[in-house]
């Protein structure tokens, strides 16, 4: 027998969990508040977002569709900015961006993070200041250089030596003199998916402060008359919902704050701690509280600090699935329920992987409910799943609907704002869904279907 082929087979497909299977909640029909948007509520039975009911969004836009609880994402800004009182807030866009979202971001009093020239773009389309953005990248490109430069971009952070040369030289053509922060990594392990991960030496991402890098690029920056050096930045991953992660990060990274000072005689005014906090995809998530973060962060940057006889810096972070995440959901229509006896119930809807790859890519866990309507029908053991050629096009793995689910009812994915539709595809050629903020009951178009022609509009054979 092949080394890497194996007999299908319950076991090796781990149809059911062996030791611990999932329990059904106590009711299907209930919303837990820590996972839904703000104004998440059912109302005649339907589930209502933003004061629209799910039935009429789904009959005027369409499925599959993201819903953004405007409110939600709003209220969630206003806590960090004041949360983060003597500190500067920037989303991190990847998370989600579009105009609609970038205004928002502005309107709140936050700054903005992008790390490509696409959103780049999109922040300068949308009306964002040039000065309020923050750009991140690993490997930017000589053009995302000279644009963010020409536009003004507030802070550049650089990520390897190349850049810096490239940075200088851009910058030296165009005789302005960017501020930069310098990316370091701190290795910190942040309890994460690998892939989400940042922090550790052995990844793509900034200078070690164990090798010596960081200090080198210190004194390269320093040694670019086209540069200002004017911080630090460290980011030790995502969906993390340990905090001795962050106050360890913080730590090193004040403590190389000194060591700049102690051995070149400079002193840096900013420290950007990045962001990461994980949100609640499920009720078994317990996501920390920006308050404390940012007391707590406040807190062990001071006190290395004072001990040193620095100044304290400036403190920046970068929330951006914490913002995003818990104010979207997707909605999708149930196209096929399909039951393998003695195992599960399948569902099918009418998106799947192009619009949520992260069950795929990362193994993430959702919860999904019947939102068209209650049901007090009992709870049938399903798999929620795409309409992809793919086995592996799950969108939640084990999760209780009701046994009376039918195609036609409409399901929804709760916390999708997040990196749903930032990572969408058109694989299979699906047209990426459409995109509507609510808020006081009225519904708007932030992002169009896409259509066939918009499919075929760059085939040019």
């Amino acid at each position: 027998m092949s080394r890497y082929a194996h007999p299908a087979g319950s076991r090796h497909a781990e149809i059911l969990p062996e030791d611990n299977p999932p329990l059904p909640p106590e009711n299907l029909n209930d919303l837990d508040p820590r996972v839904w948007p703000a104004t998440a509520r059912r109302s005649g039975g339907e589930v209502v977002v933003g004061g629209i009911g799910v039935r009429e969004l789904a009959a005027t836009y369409g499925t599959p569709l993201f819903v953004m609880d405007e409110e939600d994402f709003r209220g969630r800004a206003r806590d960090y900015r004041t949360s983060f009182s003597d500190a500067d807030v920037y989303y991190a866009g990847k998370a989600l961006l579009n105009k609609a979202v970038a205004r928002w971001v502005v309107e709140e009093g936050l700054k903005l993070d992008v790390c490509s020239g696409g959103e780049l773009a999109v922040a300068l389309a949308a009306g964002v200041p040039a000065e309020r953005i923050g750009m991140h990248g690993n490997n930017k490109s000589v053009h995302e250089l000279r644009r963010a430069a020409e536009a003004g971009v507030g802070r550049i952070i650089v990520d390897s030596f190349d850049e810096i040369e490239r940075l200088e030289s851009v910058a030296a053509g165009l005789g302005v003199r960017p501020k930069v922060l310098i990316r370091v990594t701190t290795g910190v392990e942040a309890h994460t998916h690998e892939f989400v991960a940042t922090a550790h030496d052995d990844q793509k991402f900034g200078f070690a402060l164990s090798t010596g890098a960081a200090g080198e690029a210190v004194r390269r920056v320093l040694d670019a008359s086209h540069l200002e050096l004017v911080g630090l930045h460290s980011h030790i991953g995502s969906q993390i919902f340990d905090t001795s992660g962050f106050e360890v990060a913080a730590r090193r990274v004040a403590r190389f704050l000194t060591g700049v000072y102690e051995d070149l005689g400079v002193t840096l005014a900013e420290l950007d701690l990045g962001g990461g906090l994980g949100i609640a995809y499920t009720s078994g998530d317990d996501p920390l509280d920006p308050s404390a973060i940012a007391a707590g962060l406040t807190a062990i940057v001071r006190r290395e600090c004072e001990d040193a006889g620095l100044p304290m810096p400036r403190i920046a972070v970068e929330p951006g699935r914490a913002l995003a995440g818990p104010a979207g959901i997707t909605v999708y229509e149930v196209g096929t329920v399909k039951d393998v006896e003695g195992i599960r119930t399948y569902v099918s809807v009418d998106g799947g992987m192009s619009d949520n790859i992260r069950t795929a890519l990362y193994g993430s866990e959702y919860t999904s409910q019947l939102v068209s309507r209650e049901s007090d029908a009992a709870p049938m053991l399903s798999r929620l799943v795409g309409k992809h050629c793919e086995s592996g096009d799950i969108i939640v793995h084990d999760l209780y609907l009701p046994a009376d689910l039918r195609p036609g009812d409409l399901v929804a994915v709760a916390a999708t704002g997040a990196y749903c539709y930032s990572m969408a595809s058109n694989y299979n050629h699906l047209p990426r869904p459409a995109m509507v903020a609510v808020r006081d009951g009225s519904a708007r178009v932030i992002v169009r279907r896409e259509s066939e022609e918009d499919l075929l509009r760059l085939d040019v054979g």
